[in-house]
């Protein structure tokens, strides 16, 4: 199998051609170390890292923004928003704030990327 990636670990935006067979990852075009190791992880494990926002109860706002404190299998990127969509939290609330720990059982935690003070 062959699949052309554009890397996304630093701002060269290497264009990635993977070639795959029974003998593992062929990687070319990457200008760093690091992009052989994304096209692999991205062919064999895809990653993603989800930024959004909760809703805020008593809040001087109606929302707070959020984001996840470590990347999660990207197959898991809809079941996990929909946790955040269904979550509210009481204010006040400071950046670093785990708001939902271990989501989805994913070990990453949904964490607070702003301060919110309560009305």
């Amino acid at each position: 199998m062959r699949k052309t990636l554009t890397c996304i670990i630093c701002p060269n935006g290497c264009s990635l051609e993977v070639v795959s067979d029974e003998n593992g990852f062929s990687v070319t075009g990457n200008l760093c170390a690091r992009g052989e190791e994304y096209a692999k992880e991205e062919m064999c494990n895809p990653m993603r890292t989800i930024s959004s926002s909760i809703r805020l109860l008593n809040g001087d706002m109606e929302i707070v923004s959020v984001r996840l404190s470590k990347p999660v299998p990207k197959a898991m990127i809809f079941p996990i928003m929909e946790v955040i969509r269904s979550a509210f939290t009481e204010a006040p609330v400071h950046i670093g704030d785990v708001l939902i720990k271990n989501v989805l059982g994913t070990g990453a935690d949904v964490i607070a990327t702003r301060n919110a003070e309560r009305r």
